[in-house]
């Protein structure tokens, strides 16, 4: 293992939750295991090493970002590695359980394990007969296994009884074996919360309390039983990654525009996202805009609450990269960002246009009505006594349960509080913290459950 050790990097995607393998094949070349359409990350690992990527492997069809092995055969010349079941329209090698791909000295091995999707593969590393260690994608993940509700709630027991059986396969693998799963902590795609992001097999079939399930028919009610909700962009971006995503031709741009032209987009349907920190966003912001803090979850709250076919327009700081704005959102297959307000807020308030504001309220000075948007685990982890839950992904479609009057949203620490409370309409205010800081300040006590 010290061998595959010093040649493998793990690059972690904190806003995704997910991981991307490159391995060093000691000739110069690459394997890239689950590459995003971001492959920055992959381009600085594989520029220290002195490697080209002469091999993408994609464990599955992604619901949650689009795949960068499209990008790497287009750039790289590299041979996309996917199962035969996927019926991929680009090219690539197809693989069928039992397939073996030779990276000269090492080969890796195809193995059937559906349930997260129907076409799963995870890839078995071996040094000449010997199993050094597995890629598991949404297969077994540590602590858990990825989820079987992406094809619809019709299937998603039947796709947790094939979970069973393949996690039951790959359990059968030698102890040693290293598991390196795509999905980690943060993903939606089902992961506990502080989950190292990889393990042995070994280590799994002593703590995984899913491995522990004595059938398939506990496993299958644990598993189902700890779904939560799922981005809107799950839905369709699987058959993207099936098509193959449009390869990119150089760094993605973020053209300025003037404020007439920020206007006049305005008024054809834009929506404009400030990705500005919460207090610049409450202090004064474009009436309407929807505020998304840039920070690693980013991508997926757009992906969320933004619409993919309405044309969007940044409001940024002049310290935020575009580029760490625009490759998340092409990530996730958003592509109608139309520019950026040239010179930001101060271009606008300069220009005369109304301003918006939004009351952030201290954890000590919450009062009155409070509706919390976090995600169910984390209500049900502690919340304020009283608290009206509505998820942030479905507050949309539940705005008339807010009912009229002032009221006070919160979330872990206020930014997806802030993406809530667009317009300060309603008498909204935006808790600055989150339900410890309450308890901390108030000396409060957090209810539990739902």
């Amino acid at each position: 293992m010290g061998r595959i050790d010093d040649q493998l990097t793990v690059l972690v995607d904190e806003g995704l939750g997910n991981s991307c393998y490159l391995l060093d094949l000691d000739d110069g070349h690459a394997l890239a295991v689950d590459p995003p359409r971001d492959l920055r990350a992959v381009r600085r690992a594989a520029r220290r090493r002195g490697l080209t990527v002469a091999y993408a492997a994609d464990t599955h069809l992604h619901a949650d970002f689009l795949s960068g092995a499209v990008q790497l055969a287009a750039d790289d010349g590299a041979t996309v590695l996917a199962s035969a079941a996927g019926m991929r329209a680009f090219d690539h090698q197809g693989l069928v359980d039992g397939d073996e791909v030779d990276l000269g000295g090492l080969t890796l091995r195809a193995l059937a394990t559906p349930g997260h999707t129907d076409e799963h593969l995870s890839f078995l590393l071996l040094d000449g007969s010997t199993p050094v260690g597995v890629f598991s994608g949404g297969s077994l993940i540590v602590g858990a296994a990825a989820r079987t509700d992406l094809l619809g709630a019709a299937r998603t027991v039947e796709l947790a009884h094939v979970q069973h059986a393949s996690l039951r396969r790959l359990a059968a693998l030698p102890d040693a074996t290293a598991l390196w799963p795509t999905h980690g902590a943060g993903s939606f795609c089902s992961a506990p919360p502080g989950a190292a992001r990889t393990s042995t097999i070994g280590a799994e079939k002593a703590t995984n309390p899913l491995l522990a399930a004595p059938d398939a028919e506990t496993f299958a009610r644990r598993l189902t039983g700890s779904l939560s909700t799922y981005p809107t962009y799950f839905t369709w971006l699987a058959e993207l990654n099936r098509q193959g995503p449009e390869v990119i031709g150089g760094e993605p741009q973020l053209p300025g525009l003037a404020v007439d032209e920020v206007r006049a987009h305005m008024r054809d349907g834009a929506v404009v996202v400030d990705v500005r920190p919460v207090a610049d966003v409450a202090a004064g912001h474009i009436p309407g805009a929807v505020s998304i803090a840039l920070r690693p979850a980013f991508a997926t709250w757009l992906g969320w609450v933004v619409d993919r076919a309405t044309p969007i327009v940044i409001v940024r700081n002049a310290d935020q990269p575009a580029a760490d704005i625009l490759w998340p959102v092409l990530n996730i297959g958003y592509t109608r960002i139309v520019g950026e307000l040239a010179g930001g807020m101060t271009a606008w308030r300069t220009a005369g246009q109304p301003v918006a504001t939004t009351a952030l309220v201290a954890p000590a000075e919450t009062g009155g009505r409070v509706l919390d948007i976090r995600q169910r685990d984390e209500y049900r982890a502690g919340h304020l006594p009283n608290a009206l839950h509505i998820e942030l992904g479905s507050l949309g479609r539940h705005t008339g349960d807010v009912g009229a009057g002032p009221v006070t949203v919160m979330c872990g620490h206020g930014e997806r509080a802030m993406t809530a409370g667009r317009d300060g309409h309603r008498e909204v205010s935006v808790l600055d913290g989150g339900a410890a800081d309450w308890a901390r300040a108030t000396g409060g006590n957090l209810e539990q459950g739902a």
